[in-house]
């Protein structure tokens, strides 16, 4: 796998306007080029990253991974694709959000790598929390996206936003409420261009979505595979926290019995264990939404 840190762009596009320090990278998956683009940080308490550890034991897991005591910059990138003729956007990042006013970068770094909403011909979602949505929305977006553009999301997913349950998450007050009317107002907007799935898709060669669940009951991960080389992007199926601690999940789980990657120790040892418990696979690189911009791990 090529993966180029210095260069701003890959051959999705030539630059244009740039910024000081481009918010971006480029990488080949074998044939395939990808384009890893920051659409800024979630200012979040750092209590919602641990929210199920113990609350004895809450400030003892934050030290030990050296999270900063009271709020957190959660990194949030989207990731644009092209294989077989088509340019494919993988979440959209948080839009104009005023829970979020340090995210909703996207239309204005898609400029800066000369990249036009107009390119796109897919986008996938790997969920419908706002984070992932929220860039569809922002005004004046959808008029510049193509009419055949096709939106690829489980069918689970758009299931449960219909009446979507929160019983078992730990969000800040006021987050299930407007991630309810986000997830809502897509729907309604896009609902025509949606493409739906029940486990899998093929969205383009060498590029699959695969449902997890976990997250949210339509979660999805997103997998390259072109030449020998696997790239997969893991949207919020697995968080730093969880490799040390498997049994701690941040407060925007749905169902976090069913996101728990696998410790450090069995991700070496039991492939079984591995597969059921990351999205990862052995031969596969792994890259995360909520991961730092240029943090990969095999």
């Amino acid at each position: 796998m090529n993966r180029d840190y210095t260069s701003p762009t890959s051959r999705l596009g030539k630059p244009m306007h740039d910024e000081l320090v481009p918010s971006r990278y480029a990488l080949k998956v074998g044939d395939i080029d990808v384009l890893v683009i920051s659409d800024g940080v979630l200012h979040l308490p750092t209590n919602v990253l641990v929210a199920t550890a113990d609350p004895a034991a809450r400030q003892a897991v934050i030290d030990q991974l050296m999270l900063p005591p009271e709020m957190l910059d959660w990194p949030l990138n989207v990731v644009v694709v092209r294989s077989g003729g088509r340019t494919i956007l993988v979440d959209t990042g948080a839009g104009v959000n005023s829970n979020l006013p340090k995210a909703g970068q996207l239309t204005h770094r898609l400029e800066a790598a000369g990249i036009d909403l107009a390119d796109l011909t897919d986008v996938v979602l790997t969920h419908l929390h706002m984070d992932h949505v929220g860039g569809l929305l922002v005004d004046g977006v959808k008029e510049q996206l193509r009419p055949d553009l096709r939106i690829h999301v489980a069918a689970a997913e758009v299931k449960f936003w219909a009446k979507p349950d929160f019983s078992l998450v730990s969000m800040p007050e006021g987050f299930p409420e407007v991630l309810e009317s986000t997830a809502q107002k897509f729907l309604r907007e896009y609902r025509t261009y949606l493409r739906t799935f029940d486990d899998r898709a093929e969205i383009a060669p060498g590029l699959v979505a695969q449902r997890t669940g976990g997250h949210t009951p339509g979660h999805c991960v997103v997998r390259l595979n072109s030449g020998g080389d696997r790239l997969t992007f893991a949207g919020d199926a697995v968080f730093q926290v969880g490799f040390d601690h498997p049994d701690v999940h941040n407060g925007f789980e749905h169902d976090p019995r069913l996101n728990r990657p696998a410790p450090r120790t069995s991700r070496r040892t039991s492939p079984t264990t591995r597969r059921k418990s990351c999205p990862c696979d052995r031969r596969s690189i792994c890259s995360e939404q909520n991961w730092p911009i240029r943090h990969f791990t095999d």
